[in-house]
């Protein structure tokens, strides 16, 4: 075959069409997952986290968190004030949020993982977070005042659980919106087989949502609570989180309620996800400091990691 110019020009423009390898289509970025608050494997609660998001575009943030699709994807930058050890951004699968528990212990297991020597301060969105490591156990503990934000309907947050309203306990507090840097709605139920009967009404949640605004959409933490022993589910659909395996600002949030109520400190073990085969453990302990203070702490394993190619 005789290589006119023709045809050399139509070789070239085919080779510039074919596709090239990965490692040459775009930066590629790294993630690892983390299942929190268990110490094994495919239990607890599913973490997404990216460990060096500066050359992402701030567009492709909330994509990415959406392509996950956990409960929450962090993303690590670094530090504003060199004292600290990072900044780190958490977003759910339709939004960016100041604060929540598992993705603190998930961040800070990875950033142990990956070479960081003793205890931390990560920067969110409600501030500095020391966490501390001692015996596997990673720790955070809370600063901000407890917020009540409003006092739902019983039979509103009955009805969104499809239970009969009977099936509420007041006798510590009757259903409450409150919030430690992400707020939920608490609610107290009689017995474990209310618990276990949840079944959460998207019209009802819509409703609830309407008449009680609040970032995480009428999100509900049903409990019951026998001594310092816990067992709780939560809910939060219209943020796409049918159920979350483990929710430790939940947890948070609510030891503070209960220190409050009670009036004494509290050193509470939270059994979440057991109806979603992803058991989780979280440890609450509250001290008698005004605010109240709450330390969680529990345990997370790293249980996949990646690239990003886009």
């Amino acid at each position: 075959m005789i290589l006119t110019p023709a045809r050399i020009a139509l070789i070239f423009a085919i080779i510039a069409l074919a596709p090239r390898p990965l490692s040459e289509q775009a930066h590629m970025t790294r993630y690892f997952v983390y299942d929190v608050f268990t110490d094994h494997a495919f239990g607890g609660n599913p973490l997404a986290v990216i460990p060096d998001a500066t050359n992402l575009p701030e567009t492709s943030l909330q994509k990415i968190a959406r392509e996950f699709n956990y409960s929450e994807t962090t993303f690590f930058y670094p530090a504003e004030d060199p004292a600290h050890t990072a900044k780190v951004r958490i977003f759910t699968p339709t939004m960016e949020i100041a604060f929540a528990g598992h993705p603190t212990i998930g961040t800070a297991c990875a950033l142990r993982d990956e070479g960081h020597v003793g205890d931390m301060v990560l920067e969110l969105g409600v501030g500095p977070i020391p966490c501390t490591f001692h015996n596997g156990q990673v720790a955070f503990k809370t600063s901000a005042p407890l917020e009540r934000l409003a006092h739902p309907d019983i039979a509103l947050v009955a009805a969104a659980l499809a239970l009969p309203t009977e099936a509420v306990k007041t006798a510590t507090h009757a259903p409450v919106q409150a919030s430690l840097g992400l707020p939920f709605v608490f609610v107290e139920l009689q017995n474990d087989q209310h618990l276990d009967a949840c079944a959460p009404s998207i019209d009802v949640i819509k409703e609830g949502a309407s008449r009680y605004p609040a970032g995480m959409d009428f999100s509900l933490l049903a409990y019951t609570r026998q001594g310092d022993q816990v067992n709780a589910r939560m809910f939060a659909p219209l943020d796409n989180i049918p159920e979350d395996p483990a929710t430790g600002s939940a947890a948070a949030t609510m030891t503070a309620l209960l220190t409050e109520a009670l009036g004494h400190p509290l050193d509470l073990t939270i059994r979440q996800g057991v109806a979603m085969r992803r058991p989780s453990l979280i440890h609450a302990r509250s001290d008698d400091s005004t605010p109240v203070r709450v330390t969680i702490s529990g345990q997370a394993v790293r249980v996949m990691q990646g690239e990003l190619v886009f």
